[in-house]
């Protein structure tokens, strides 16, 4: 008679070297996988394959403010502060673009490091004080920065060209390969082709950088403080160094975004990064959803093509009439105003029904469509084979 074999039980060392080797690897799952691999794909393929400027150029906005928005989901997400001054930290950047990408002349990866770092300082010289503050005070300083920040760069006159703006055509180029003219084979692309391909291509290294910083200790320690900061405290977490880093981290990571916007426009001004651009963040990491890892790209890509549909396809509309329009007596939204309807309505719906933001919204609904699919190809294997699903 045949004896069974006891495998002997699961110890808890074993589960903590697996739960180990599971944390350790690059990507958490599968799917986090094949959305990296999907995204650097689609940064080169899908500007050399469409030659659509109006899309190429949505494309790349909703890239710049991805970065930016990942940035800002470190700290308003993931460790639970408040903080409005990114437009602050994309003027840093972008203003240090202007000066050594197109001032100076210097190849792409030096004014793009640069200006990350220049954001990192920025954001390490505000920490200190938001630190001192909580909530509502939080949001009061990050306007009061905006605002200094305006006053410091339109009285720079020779950096920024004060109330005027200042032209900025900043180097492209890495080495013998120039994005603003890139020429493979024989076929010559466009500067915002070009432009496309290092925008997402830096959106998925920011998201490749948070996502496993997230999964770190340095991360858990910011989810922990989020969830309660004295029992963080308790447990020997030093909140402030984490948060000063937290802090270094979202403002150099505006810092990129301000100089790829700068790079996008070939134009600077400081009337660019103001209040609405404030709000435009707040709304896009937590319309996507706030420590999401595609919650700021998602995000990003409503709140930003909403206004540059509603332009392009206003007269499609019949509640839309463009911003020219003369008093007709004619009920109509202007076509300026409303991307501002629909941001408040976004808002509301989302905080009421959908917390998590969209993008959990649609990992939930492509989970499920896969379940069904794979649910219904298991049920006809089990059908052909003659065996119970």
């Amino acid at each position: 008679m045949a004896t069974m074999i006891e495998q002997p039980p699961r110890t808890a060392e074993f589960d903590r070297d697996a739960r180990v080797r599971a944390e350790s690897r690059i990507f958490g799952s599968r799917w986090t996988r094949y959305g990296a691999i999907v995204l650097v794909v689609l940064a080169v393929v899908f500007p050399l394959s469409v030659g659509d400027p109006f899309l190429i150029s949505l494309g790349t906005t909703i890239g710049i403010f991805s970065v930016g928005a990942v940035g800002l989901n470190v700290i308003n997400g993931y460790a639970g502060q408040i903080s409005m001054a990114q437009p602050l930290f994309l003027a840093v950047g972008a203003f240090t673009a202007v000066g050594i990408g197109a001032q100076w002349d210097l190849p792409l990866p030096v004014w793009l490091i640069a200006s990350a770092a220049t954001g990192g300082i920025a954001g390490l010289v505000v920490a200190p004080f938001a630190l001192r503050l909580k909530g509502v005070y939080q949001i009061v300083l990050g306007l009061g920065l905006i605002y200094i920040g305006y006053f410091i760069f339109v009285n720079w006159r020779s950096l920024t060209g004060g109330n005027v703006g200042i032209s900025a055509p900043v180097n492209m180029s890495i080495g013998v390969l120039d994005f603003g003219r890139l020429q493979l084979g024989n076929v010559l692309y466009t500067y915002q082709q070009g432009l496309f391909i290092v925008v997402w291509l830096v959106v998925a290294l920011c998201m490749f950088l948070v996502h496993n910083l997230m999964r770190s200790s340095a991360g858990r320690s910011l989810a922990a403080i989020r969830d309660s900061e004295l029992a963080a405290r308790v447990v020997g977490v030093n909140t402030n160094r984490r948060l000063i880093g937290g802090y270094v981290l979202s403002s150099a990571f505006g810092g990129l975004a301000g100089a790829l916007y700068i790079a996008q426009l070939r134009y600077a001004s400081i009337e660019q990064f103001g209040l609405e651009m404030a709000l435009q963040f707040i709304i896009i990491v937590t319309v996507g959803g706030l420590a999401s890892a595609w919650g700021p790209v998602v995000g990003s890509a409503v709140i930003c093509a909403i206004p540059l549909l509603a332009g392009k396809y206003a007269h499609l509309m019949p509640f839309i009439k463009p911003d020219s329009a003369a008093p007709d007596g004619n009920w109509g939204i202007p076509a300026g105003q409303f991307s501002v309807v629909v941001y408040g309505v976004l808002l509301i719906v989302i905080l009421l029904f959908e917390p998590k933001g969209l993008a959990d919204l649609l990992a939930r609904g492509g989970r499920a469509v896969f379940g069904a699919v794979t649910g219904q190809r298991r049920r006809a294997a089990a059908d052909k084979s003659g065996l119970p699903s």
